[in-house]
C-alpha cells in the first residue's frame, strides 16, 4: 500500500464567518483536490473538518498518511495528545466536540503522523489549499455548518 500525503487548510472571513476547507491528497501519481464552503463558521472549524474529510477519503484501512497543516490548534492537539484527555474528560468545555469526534474515528482507521507548516509560505500544496478554501467560502449556495454554535 503506497505513502499517502495530506494537505489541508481552513479559513473563515470573519471569524465566525462564512468559510472553507481545501484538501490535497496525493499517492504515488494520483492526486484528488477537495474543498467546501460553509455560510457561518470559524476557522478552527475549517481547519479540523478539512483533516475530517481528508482522512475519511482514504479508500484503505490502516493507510500511512503524513499529514501536513498550518494549523497549530489542530497538529498541536493530537501531537502534544491533548485531544485524547479531552476525549476521556467527554470533551467539557472544549469547542467542536462534534468535528473532534467525528476527527477520532477516522484517525483511529489510519497511521497517520501530523507535521506543521508554516501558512502563506514556500509550501505549494498547503497555498493550494488555502486558494481551494478561500474559493469555496466565496462562492454562492454556501452549505450550513450544523455543528457550529456560535
Amino acid at each position: 500500500m503506497a505513502d499517502i500525503t495530506i494537505y489541508t487548510d481552513g479559513s473563515a472571513r470573519g471569524n465566525p464567518g462564512p468559510g472553507g476547507y481545501g484538501v490535497v491528497l496525493l499517492s504515488g501519481p494520483h492526486r484528488k483536490e477537495l474543498s467546501a464552503g460553509y455560510r457561518l463558521t470559524t476557522n478552527n472549524r475549517m481547519e479540523l473538518l478539512g483533516v475530517c474529510v481528508a482522512l475519511e477519503a482514504l479508500k484503505f484501512e490502516g493507510s500511512n498518511v503524513t499529514l501536513y497543516s498550518d494549523s497549530k490548534y489542530v497538529v498541536e492537539a493530537v501531537n502534544q495528545r491533548w485531544v485524547f484527555g479531552w476525549e476521556r474528560k467527554g470533551f467539557a468545555g472544549k469547542k467542536n466536540p462534534d468535528l473532534w469526534m467525528r476527527f477520532l474515528r477516522v484517525y483511529r482507521r489510519h497511521n497517520v503522523r501530523f507535521v506543521w507548516v508554516k501558512g502563506h509560505a514556500s509550501t505549494v500544496e498547503n497555498n493550494r489549499c488555502d486558494e481551494l478554501a478561500v474559493a469555496a467560502a466565496s462562492q454562492a449556495n454556501l452549505l450550513e455548518d450544523t455543528g457550529y454554535d456560535g
